[in-house]
């Protein structure tokens, strides 16, 4: 059964989404489907042509024109554009179903497609792009494009054959917007076992980095507002002052990484940004890590969205220390797979963080709980077979 994937974007971009959509169409291939990739506008392109990649033929959607007009304008030349596209590349292919990954802008012109074709259409939602867009600062919670964009995405949900959302706390949203349970499913972020294994401090990250064998402290993933990272640098020298010679590893990059640097300035040599690294290089950077730190803000993105890096870090036995919005706690069970801490409260970060920073037993114990955790309940292998049986239903 060929399956048409409509991504925003895929590797070689660097992101959680692009990390989760290379899974999930490399699982889907393993159990016998023949997964087909197709990418928005807003990857860049410069050819129509398919390229191979992991062995799954990517098609692109350049633009042929410059750019956005008038305010709505771009992107509805985008989104009629992706339609046609959809369209050539499902029939080329012959897909038997349109499976569409959010945002918005690939949800509606896969339905338009979906229809004219007379396919099935699974649109997936792995977080809801007006609460991201209001961290991001493009409009305000509560705007007319903020309600435009969330009617539109409800007008998807409710005309899609399936929809699939990432955790639970989505899952009860979705349901909120008048889409029966029963045509909802989760297929929550997962972990490829064989891949991200325990291993030894990788020797050229520690001696680039002058690791000494103190505690690292260690975040990997987009720099974004909603992940609080400046909250992390603001209680670094709190946590210092009682666990001397930690630090703190950030990898990756994005829109706050210019006002991380600056506040990076006050604290002096203990924060450490490695910069994007390959994905086949990533758990060398993990390996380098003692604790993973997830300090999530508390708004209404992170309550609702889980990320993906938790698990990875889990998978390697690595323990997490995260906060406590409700996307973290639907990922760890605190003192057990990991530790949780209030959000946005230094007081309660500072006393964790030391005491998984001074008890290398409790780290142990809870890394290889972490990873036991993944093994049996967050595989792709596991995960991605529940696609199987919505596209059998549905075809």
């Amino acid at each position: 059964m060929t399956v048409l994937h409509l991504l925003d974007h895929s590797l070689p971009l660097m992101s959680g989404y692009s990390t989760r959509s290379r899974s999930i169409v490399l699982f889907q291939h393993a159990l016998g489907l023949r997964p087909v990739v197709l990418t928005s506008p807003k990857h860049p392109a410069t050819s129509e042509e398919p390229e191979l990649r992991d062995g799954i033929r990517h098609y692109r959607t350049p633009l042929p024109w410059g750019g956005a007009g008038l305010p709505y304008l771009g992107e509805l030349q985008m989104m009629a554009r992706l339609a046609r596209r959809i369209r050539r590349v499902a029939r080329a292919e012959g897909a038997r179903v349109i499976h569409a990954h959010s945002p918005l802008l690939n949800g509606l012109p896969a339905l338009w497609a979906a229809r004219w074709l007379g396919l099935p259409l699974v649109y997936e939602a792995r977080a809801f792009w007006e609460d991201a867009a209001v961290d991001h600062g493009t409009f305000k919670e509560g705007s007319f494009r903020y309600r435009l964009s969330r009617a539109l995405e409800t007008v998807v949900f409710r005309n899609a054959d399936r929809v699939v959302t990432i955790c639970e706390g989505m899952r009860h949203d979705v349901i909120g917007r008048g889409v029966a349970p029963e045509r909802i499913e989760v297929v929550p972020n997962g972990v490829d076992v064989e891949w991200f294994r325990p291993q030894r401090r990788a020797p050229h990250v520690a001696g680039r980095f002058g690791l000494n064998g103190d505690p690292v402290f260690g975040f990997i993933g987009s720099f974004y507002h909603y992940e609080g990272l400046q909250f992390l640098l603001e209680t670094l020298p709190k946590l210092r002052s009682k666990l001397p010679g930690a630090r703190l590893l950030l990898v990756g990059g994005g829109p706050e990484e210019p006002a991380l640097r600056k506040k990076a300035e006050r604290v002096g040599d203990s924060i450490i940004f490695a910069g994007q690294v390959p994905h086949a290089s990533i758990r060398d950077f993990y390996s380098a890590i003692d604790v993973f730190v997830c300090p999530r803000r508390r708004m209404r993105l992170t309550e609702l969205v889980t990320p993906l890096k938790p698990l990875e870090a889990m998978a390697m036995a690595k323990p997490v220390l995260a906060s406590d919005v409700g996307g973290l706690k639907e990922l760890i069970q605190h003192d057990t797979t990991g530790l949780i801490f209030d959000a946005e409260n230094g007081e309660s970060f500072v006393r964790e963080a030391a005491r998984v920073g001074n008890d290398m037993a409790l780290r142990a114990r809870l890394g290889d709980a972490g990873r036991k955790h993944v093994e049996s309940e967050r595989t792709w292998e596991r995960l991605v077979s529940r696609y199987l049986a919505m596209y059998t239903a549905l075809v």
